[in-house]
């Protein structure tokens, strides 16, 4: 049976979407949940805040704060659509034990997962503009949005979204041969993203050997182009001597190698799954 057109593919993205925004209320009350979604992030956001005053004496209006700020608000994509995307598998498998209904469905796991994770990003998206609002109205981080670089912040955003999917897919086939426990490797992963990518500091201050990870990680320059289109600059040294362009570049190349890794281990681990009756085992205990 064949079921690759591209009008089925976006059909399972638009229904597995709408599955996973309700399965991410608890198909609770818009308004709670509205209220929900707003002091989330705040609260996220102010253990940074509390960090960072302590350490400096309450100075919040500099424009390292700025830096760490927004790339901790932009990173919130990361965890989220991350462990949304790859926790789809236990979920389904061990919680509702419904996935051998859905391989046997005429869709493809594949866009079922992309699916999900655009639930997840429209729920982070409204939790990033809530971080930033909250910054420039409370905290007074110097973000002008008069002289923000909109068409930088949107192409930039868009290649990000695809890179943390890609990752999310890939995560979810190395979970479909693992135990439901597995949860703390996206933790791991995201931990050293976080890490390694700058996201609260400039990767200048890492080891030499970490900087060389950094520099073959597109979100490195995903993070980067974030803070220059919002702030007009950026603190990283390392960074600097690359262009807008340049940054844009390097960034599709490396999102064009995660995209056929992605897809290989996916591929490769589901083909696994398979072939050994793995697809609906059961792993709690």
């Amino acid at each position: 049976m064949k079921y690759s057109s591209i009008k089925d593919n976006l059909r399972t993205i638009k229904l597995s979407s709408w599955l996973g925004w309700a399965m991410e209320s608890n198909w609770a009350d818009p308004f709670l949940f509205a209220i929900y979604s707003v002091i989330r992030p705040i609260a996220s956001s102010l253990i940074l805040v509390f960090m960072y005053m302590v350490v400096t004496g309450g100075k919040t209006k500099t424009e390292l704060f700025a830096y760490i700020y927004i790339g901790n608000a932009f990173f919130m994509y990361v965890y989220n659509v991350l462990f949304g995307i790859s926790w789809v598998i236990h979920e389904d498998r061990e919680h509702y034990q419904t996935i051998k209904y859905i391989y046997i469905a005429p869709i493809r796991m594949y866009y079922y997962l992309f699916g999900r994770g655009t639930a997840k990003m429209i729920i982070t998206t409204f939790a990033v503009i809530i971080a930033i609002a909250f910054g420039m109205v409370i905290l007074k981080i110097p973000v002008d949005l008069g002289k923000v670089n909109y068409p930088l912040l949107l192409v930039s955003m868009l290649v990000g979204l695809f890179i943390i999917t890609c990752l999310g897919v890939l995560l979810a086939g190395v979970m479909i041969l693992t135990a439901h426990h597995s949860w703390y490797l996206t933790e791991g992963i995201a931990g050293i993203f976080f890490l390694a990518c700058g996201a609260i500091y400039p990767i200048d201050i890492l080891p030499i050997w970490l900087q060389y990870l950094s520099k073959i990680l597109p979100l490195t320059y995903w993070l980067e182009l974030l803070r220059r289109a919002v702030l007009g600059k950026s603190l990283s040294v390392t960074l600097s001597y690359y262009s807008n362009f340049q940054l844009m570049l390097i960034m599709l190349v490396t999102t064009a190698f995660l995209a056929m890794f992605s897809h290989y281990i996916y591929r490769t681990f589901d083909h696994i799954a398979r072939r050994y009756g793995r697809i609906d085992q059961l792993t709690n205990y």
